[in-house]
């Protein structure tokens, strides 16, 4: 639900949380997004950085600068210039991600942990499947698939991109592991809740996984030309869409990536309306599979 007042919670001495609803959908990302964007056209005194979620904004202040009580009453005025957002546009960057579905890497991290730690453990694939109503993973894999993702926020690990499908006949829901992975590979793609993420290096994790990109989305070296500016290549407000490829495709991807030849298949910046959004969304039979 949107709350009808925004939630304002401390974090710690030198933290407030902006809560503004409870469930992932554009509007409240918009709202995240929108006073952020405010924060930094206005400079507000004492903010030392603003990180937007999916339905939250944290906002970090020097509390030797401005009080817990005067950020709270300064966001509240600045939220306020955010009643509508029928007429705000984001630009939004859409980037194809090539991916293998199905893949034997995450099957193999799997594996590892049905026989290391949870031998009951479903296979990620068939349990999202299961859980979503869906036939089988085949299914799973079409309506994953079958959708623009909104990166909402970055973080867990930096660059690790936050994102929701635009289509809602693509949402899908599913709990993290409990215990986690002690191994995933880099490029997997996964799922926890309704959140669907990209892990940006090697290591532990808890989503369910279920394909593979050979793009890099976190690189220090900085060899192709997205990562001149940032070490990470996604920004909140990018839309992904996960485009199929063999696994011949993919070893090839992966050597020109490590080369610092391939280029990144990114169409560039469009406007992306709110109001034009629901109206597309509110067309669609969501009770339509793919």
């Amino acid at each position: 639900m949107i709350y009808e007042q925004p939630r304002f919670l401390p974090g710690g001495d030198r933290f407030l949380t902006i809560e503004f609803g409870d469930e992932l959908n554009l509007e409240l990302n918009f709202r995240a997004q929108g006073l952020a964007k405010l924060i930094a056209e206005h400079q507000v005194k004492g903010i030392v950085e603003a990180a937007p979620f999916f339905a939250t904004i944290l906002i970090h202040y020097d509390p030797d600068l401005i009080s817990f009580e005067d950020l709270k009453r300064e966001m509240a005025a600045l939220i306020g210039t955010l009643t509508t957002l029928d007429d705000v546009e984001l630009d939004s960057r859409l980037i194809y991600f090539p991916a293998v579905y199905l893949d034997p890497w995450s099957a193999e991290a799997i594996d590892q942990y049905i026989e290391k730690i949870n031998p009951n453990k479903k296979r990620d694939p068939e349990f999202v499947a299961e859980l979503n109503g869906l036939e089988d993973a085949a299914q799973m894999v079409r309506v994953h698939s079958g959708t623009e993702y909104w990166v909402a926020a970055l973080g867990f690990w930096p660059g690790t991109p936050f994102m929701m499908p635009l289509d809602p006949r693509c949402r899908l829901f599913a709990p993290k592991y409990n215990p986690p992975r002690t191994f995933t590979y880099k490029g997997t793609i996964g799922m926890g809740g309704g959140s669907t993420a990209i892990y940006p290096v090697d290591g532990p994790g808890g989503y369910q996984i279920f394909a593979r990109t050979p793009v890099p989305i976190w690189d220090m070296s900085q060899k192709m030309e997205p990562f001149r500016e940032a070490p990470h290549l996604l920004r909140p407000t990018d839309r992904l869409k996960f485009v199929h490829c063999s696994l011949e495709e993919f070893e090839a991807i992966e050597r020109k990536c490590a080369e610092g030849t391939y280029q990144i298949n990114a169409v560039g910046y469009q406007k992306i309306s709110l109001k034009r959004y629901r109206a597309w969304a509110e067309s669609l039979d969501r009770t339509a599979r793919f």
